[in-house]
């Protein structure tokens, strides 16, 4: 695609061009002129769009982009771009902007999309009201197969999907839900009331987006519909929207996991100190909750000092303990995100992590004493490994498993009961703390076996 556009391009073949570039597909287009040409280059391609491919694409543009376009375009330029934007990508856009673009969008918006816009925007942020659109099909459950399709010609054309039809009364109350397939598989004098799906399962404008998008998972929606506190229908979650808030989520789950303030700005084009300014304070928590285990090291170095052997032992003891609590916290941070495990599930989740960190435990401590004596004593030659050194190592092994696995799953949990992200209590400050626990145990059962 991108030879045969800069071919035409450096022909000055316009017509050819235009043509060309309007039967890509949108997201091609925004990727090939965001990623490859200059601003200059981007603005005159982009004008040769038409109005409706114009839009799809604009929408697929990361925030800066878009501004950089909304500065080059004349505001007839930008009316036409507006007024075949859906709704809630509009909103989506403006919240994006600085107040500057944001009243020059709204300037060249008309009354009823300005109101709709700020109806969206009133919502909370991550809340299934900010996502919705208000651009649906509704239908009235008097009405004939014939009446609906008339409807669905009518206004369908502006509407972001008319496959899932909604049923509402005079107040706009959500009674019933329909699809283009039953309507085109009914008579058209069908009454719509007759064969309507009256069990609607719908969402609130105030519940939590990620909820929206399971429900849309769960039951294989293309769309769900969003009513208010009195179930009037306001809005639709679509599944592309639902999407982009699945992948919006797992990107901060991931950030979060890593101790990184999430950011919705794209890796190449943060900034250094920005990049810097959202790792350095988990950085220097950790850094901090670390000296911990230096703390523990400093007390008890006079009996270290006694067997020096066992010093070496130290980074893989801690290394097992914190591998050991970040498989159970992802597994368990997972489960939440899920739904399948709540606060009430913690001692069950504490009983199922106990076993698997015992037969996990005795695993890794066998195969330890093996290795510590068959290897390490008789093959290397290590006579600082005695047979106790070996059973001090083996069963510290077994019990920091046992205890890494129950706080890394019972941490998340009890987090998500606080009211935090459980994604924060994750593979660092799991790692940290297993570490701490690793110490102890790991000097307890030496003060209690050895001669130190």
């Amino acid at each position: 695609m991108l030879e045969r556009i800069n071919e035409l391009h450096r022909n000055r073949n316009i017509s050819e061009l235009k043509k060309y570039l309007n039967e890509i597909n949108p997201a091609d287009i925004a990727q090939l002129l965001e990623n490859v040409f200059d601003e200059r280059e981007r603005v005159f391609l982009f004008r040769l769009l038409t109005k409706e491919n114009a839009a799809d694409t604009f929408v697929e543009f990361d925030g800066d982009t878009q501004e950089n376009l909304i500065i080059a375009f004349s505001d007839t330029e930008l009316k036409e771009v507006l007024d075949e934007l859906y709704i809630d990508d509009a909103a989506d856009i403006i919240e994006e902007m600085p107040a500057t673009i944001v009243k020059r969008i709204l300037r060249n918006t008309d009354p009823e999309t300005r109101e709709a816009i700020n109806t969206i925007l009133k919502y909370p942020e991550d809340s299934a009201g900010s996502i919705m659109t208000t651009e649906f099909v509704d239908l009235k459950r008097d009405m004939t197969v014939e009446d609906a399709f008339k409807r669905i010609r009518r206004t369908g054309l502006d509407k972001e999907t008319i496959y899932t039809c909604y049923v509402t009364d005079a107040s706009r109350h959500l009674i019933g839900v329909t699809t283009v397939k039953e309507l085109l598989l009914s008579d058209y004098d069908d009454v719509i009331e007759d064969f309507m799906e009256t069990n609607v399962i719908s969402i609130n404008t105030l519940d939590d987006q990620e909820t929206a998008t399971r429900t849309l998972s769960k039951y294989d929606f293309l769309a769900l519909p969003v009513v208010d506190m009195e179930n009037r229908l306001v809005g639709i979650i679509t599944v592309d929207d639902a999407i982009d808030v699945i992948q919006e989520e797992n990107t901060e789950d991931i950030q979060k996991m890593a101790a990184i303030t999430p950011t919705d700005t794209p890796y190449l084009k943060t900034s250094v100190i920005d990049l810097w300014k959202k790792r350095i304070p988990w950085l220097m928590l950790l850094m901090i909750l670390a000296t911990l285990t230096s703390q523990i090291l400093t007390t008890f170095e006079d009996r270290l000092m006694e067997m020096a052997v066992l010093s070496a032992f130290i980074p893989m003891l801690m290394g097992t303990g914190g591998n050991s609590g970040g498989q159970s916290s992802a597994t368990i941070i997972r489960a939440i995100s899920l739904d399948e495990v709540s606060f009430k599930d913690i001692f069950k989740v504490i009983w199922k992590e106990f076993r698997i960190g015992a037969i996990s435990g005795v695993s890794l401590a066998i195969v330890c004493f093996a290795k510590l004596l068959l290897f390490d004593r008789i093959i290397l030659g290590n006579q600082d490994i005695t047979l106790m050194v070996a059973v001090v190592i083996s069963l510290t092994i077994l019990f920091e498993t046992i205890c890494a696995k129950i706080i890394g799953s019972t941490l998340p949990i009890i987090a998500k009961k606080m009211g935090f992200d459980p994604a924060v209590l994750a593979n660092p400050f799991i790692t940290t703390l297993s570490d701490v626990v690793s110490l102890l145990v790991y000097i307890g059962f030496a003060v209690l076996i050895l001669p130190i």
